[in-house]
């Protein structure tokens, strides 16, 4: 099979939480696969949790999964993308047949095996230059200059929309604006509190807004990211502690009507059912380490009638809702260029994941070409 050369961000494990800049070997799209020429790659928590060892996953491992680029080449039976068509890539790649998937909760999707690192076959596309296999985080390998993916999880995007933009749309602006839309299912007039100011934090609050929620409560340690997410549409910035609970029931009335933790913490994750009112909803969005447990008093949770909600990817259907997304976007309603904090080379991957484990920074992106920059349309 025919193989092309690509630079990669690798994770072999033995170099501590670094990352290696490597030359691959990545395979022709087989049948109903598609090759995607990277430009632009979140950096994201998720990646952070595997070079921090707190997540495990196959090595070595081509880090990244936030991506978006062009197609430029296409494998057999691929019928619904062409050559040039600008996408987004879904890094939850549902098996598309079974009861999950055709009941369209693709996210609930029983036979997945991306989150093994995994493409539909089991297998990978990427090779060391030694011949062992690489393993593409999440199926996608974003930190690389080129991906094989599914057809199915690359989603055709209006090519407005600038690639450093659509890459969040995949993983951190989808998963906030699904929590609030698909999860939690906020309506306008409704109360709100988001724990975490980081990237997804922030679109969950951009995503709130846009529901019309008020007032909309974030909630973070640095002063400067509650700045930040007032510009996206907090009404309200807190800093959190112990009296968390007090301070949010007295701008909500008796609490929120739904809260979302944004962090994976399992002390904010713990704190979340006691900021929402009887009868309100607390969403789980962000991911802890591994073997986690969370310790709620089941007795005031059945009394006061609260739901608490897992958000895996936001609920989302990536064919559905990346495209709503991505106009929300073009028609001024997601102000989505404001989440992207620094624009960086693939070249310095480790000082971005750096800077998140400092608490700086709202959103990194990988830029693999000088003109892919908001606003720009490529």
């Amino acid at each position: 099979m025919a193989t092309i050369e690509v630079r990669a961000a690798v994770y072999r494990g033995d170099n501590g939480d670094r990352l290696g800049i490597e030359q691959l070997q990545l395979a022709d799209p087989e049948h109903g696969e598609v090759r995607v020429r990277v430009r632009a790659a979140g950096v994201c928590g998720s990646d952070r949790h595997v070079i921090d060892g707190e997540w495990q996953v196959p090595l070595p491992a081509v880090m990244g999964h936030e991506a978006a680029g062009v197609v430029e080449a296409i494998g057999a039976g691929v019928r619904e993308l062409a050559v040039g068509d600008h996408v987004i890539i879904a890094w939850h790649q549902a098996c598309q047949r079974c009861a999950e998937c055709t009941g369209g909760k693709p996210w609930a999707c029983t036979r997945v095996r991306s989150n093994d690192s995994q493409l539909p076959d089991g297998t990978t596309r990427w090779h060391t230059a030694d011949g062992a296999a690489a393993w593409p985080y999440l199926a996608v390998g974003a930190m690389s200059e080129r991906i094989v993916v599914p057809d199915f999880a690359a989603i055709r995007v209006d090519p407005r929309v600038p690639f450093d933009v659509a890459s969040l749309i995949g993983c951190s602006v989808g998963t906030g604006y699904g929590a609030v839309v698909n999860n939690a299912r906020v309506v306008a007039g409704e109360s709100a509190v988001v724990v975490g100011a980081g990237g997804v934090g922030m679109s969950i609050i951009s995503s709130l807004r846009l529901a019309g929620a008020s007032p909309i409560i974030a909630v973070d340690v640095s002063e400067a990211k509650l700045a930040e997410a007032k510009r996206a549409g907090a009404t309200h910035g807190l800093i959190g502690g112990a009296d968390l609970a007090e301070r949010v029931a007295e701008l909500t009335g008796g609490g929120a009507d739904a809260a979302f933790e944004a962090i994976g913490r399992v002390a904010t994750m713990e704190q979340l059912p006691g900021l929402i009112r009887p009868g309100g909803r607390a969403v789980f969005v962000g991911l802890p380490p591994e073997g986690q447990e969370l310790r709620i008093d089941g007795l005031q949770l059945a009394y006061d009638g609260k739901t608490l909600i897992g958000s895996n990817y936001g609920g989302l259907v990536p064919a559905r809702d990346f495209p709503r997304v991505a106009q929300a976007y073009l028609a001024g309603e997601l102000p989505l260029d404001e989440l992207i904090s620094t624009r960086v080379p693939l070249e310095e991957v480790n000082e971005a994941f750096d800077a998140m484990r400092r608490g700086e920074r709202t959103r990194t992106v990988i830029v693999f070409d000088e003109d892919d920059t908001a606003g720009a349309a490529n």
